[in-house]
């Protein structure tokens, strides 16, 4: 699903001081609303999942240092307590009067010490129970009685200990479930409110009250729903039609990529090309792949390009396509074999295709990157994954405001922001979701000094170690080579 190859729509309006477009006739009675409604941060922010905004494993060693200090400050103090007395004896009133004042200040740091070892100690378990509470739903949709029992034995017991943090868990859920479409929704009723004052002010109050309240249900469908959260033993149903690759000449690019930014300059789509692999071999003899697949390119259902509606709806159903037999075919042809290990990178319809790619097992799929994903999936403690999202994309929201907790490999993350603040007639074109914009979102992931990017640039690292790097890419089309995709039957 991609909204790059879209004619831009004509604006035609007049810009608002803080960049948002409107027509002069809107602008006239509504000038002052936009400025007055309260706007969503536009920068970057990275977060473990859903709910999970930070690590825990961090919180619980971030805590231990505190306990660590508030320990060596008992003993400080409790030296400062015996020199006390000694001064006293001594009447050393001016080193008296020194050694109080410091006693007194270090009992408050130690006390302050302690307080936050215990509130991150607390923090800890309620995002501890918030996973839980995750897992437990997916043992329970598993149909894993005995595992679901254990892990519900462990959320009773850490409610009944620390109360406090399961209040702080069950807030934390409930804050991500309301929130998270807020974005979609505050641009939706602006959008609306500014388009309907066109036939005057009682339909643009309807019209934004009726596309805001729109969106927060569709994204409750969503989020309740659970149809764009992948389940780790999610697996595609039913066979693909047979597809035709067309080998085409690659984008000129050397070596491996050694950022995200590198990586959106690799995709495909521009042209012929919707797949391009990179096979390197490796110091050690052995090889690695790098999988790049394009966003949806054709807006019919069932035409010559498999990269189109057809295949969007049956990978969101969770059925194979012509697009991923397609890209699964390019891998092959490119020297990869079951087992392998391979890097995918994916926007849009192409993240779908790298989430299924890596839930399906046939490959290594050490590391998933996503760009505008419609899908959340939980690919498992093998997989580094790496998702680029944006708040304001409303393919991206079919994914229900991903999973509440975290999912993939140690160092996996989701990236957010606003990326798109303009309203009006333009956000019919989907902008927030351009493959354009996610470079730039990329480009600021790059920059981020967060510790788990340090786990992206180390997959880069490995890559640039090859001693070769061999690039393929690949023109794809519905239907066996001189036959139409009808009389193939894959339309």
């Amino acid at each position: 699903m991609s909204g790059d190859g879209l004619p831009p729509l004509p604006e035609g309006g007049l810009p608002f001081d803080d960049g948002h477009t409107v027509d002069a006739h809107s602008r006239d009675r509504f000038s002052g609303l936009p400025e007055a409604w309260p706007r969503a941060e536009t920068g970057l922010e990275l977060r473990g999942g859903g709910a999970v905004a930070v690590d825990t494993v961090s919180l619980r060693h971030t805590a231990g240092l505190f306990v660590t200090a508030e320990t060596d400050l008992e003993g400080i103090c409790r030296r400062l307590g015996n020199s006390q007395g000694t001064l006293l004896g001594l009447r050393e009133w001016d080193a008296l009067s020194s050694v109080t004042v410091l006693f007194q200040r270090l009992v408050e740091v130690r006390a302050e010490a302690e307080r936050i070892a215990a509130a991150l100690r607390e923090a800890a378990i309620a995002y501890e129970l918030v996973e839980l509470n995750a897992e437990h739903r997916t043992a329970v949709m598993a149909g894993d009685g005995a595992r679901a029992t254990v892990i519900d034995a462990r959320m009773t017991r850490l409610s009944r200990e620390h109360p406090d943090a399961w209040t702080k868990a069950l807030e934390s859920e409930f804050n991500r479930t309301v929130n998270w479409p807020g974005e979609l929704a505050r641009q939706a009723a602006e959008s609306g409110l500014v388009v309907g004052s066109e036939f005057g002010g009682p339909a643009g109050v309807g019209t934004g009250a009726a596309l805001g309240l729109g969106t927060i249900v569709g994204a409750a469908v969503l989020g309740i729903g659970g149809q764009g959260r992948l389940a780790r033993d999610a697996r595609l149903t039913g066979q693909a039609g047979p597809v035709t690759l067309t080998p085409v000449p690659p984008v000129a690019a050397t070596g491996a990529p050694q950022s995200l930014a590198a990586v959106t300059q690799r995709m495909p789509g521009a042209g012929d090309s919707r797949v391009r692999v990179e096979k390197y071999a490796m110091p050690d003899g052995s090889k690695q792949f790098a999988v790049y697949i394009a966003g949806m390119q054709s807006f019919a259902y069932g035409g010559d390009d498999p990269w189109d509606n057809q295949s969007n709806h049956e990978l969101y159903t969770g059925r194979q396509s012509e697009s991923y037999a397609a890209t699964t075919q390019a891998l092959a042809e490119a020297g990869a074999q079951p087992g392998d290990v391979v890097h995918a990178f994916g926007h849009s319809q192409g993240a779908m295709i790298g989430s299924h790619l890596a839930l399906e097992g046939e490959y290594d799929t050490r590391t998933l990157v996503t760009f505008g994903n419609p899908v959340a999936a939980d690919v498992g403690a093998g997989t580094l994954s790496v998702t680029l999202r944006h708040t304001d994309d409303p393919v991206a929201a079919l994914a229900g405001g991903g999973h509440n907790a975290a999912v993939g490999a140690p160092g996996s993350f989701v990236a957010e922001r606003v990326a798109h603040t303009d309203i009006g007639l333009s956000d019919a074109d989907v902008p927030a979701h351009r493959m354009v914009i996610y470079a730039d979102t990329a480009a600021m992931v790059d920059a981020s000094t967060d510790p788990r990017v340090g786990e992206l640039r180390a997959v880069f690292d490995q890559l640039a170690e090859a001693e070769s790097v061999e690039v393929t890419e690949y023109a794809a089309t519905r239907g066996e080579a001189g036959v139409s995709p009808s009389s193939a039957g894959g339309g």
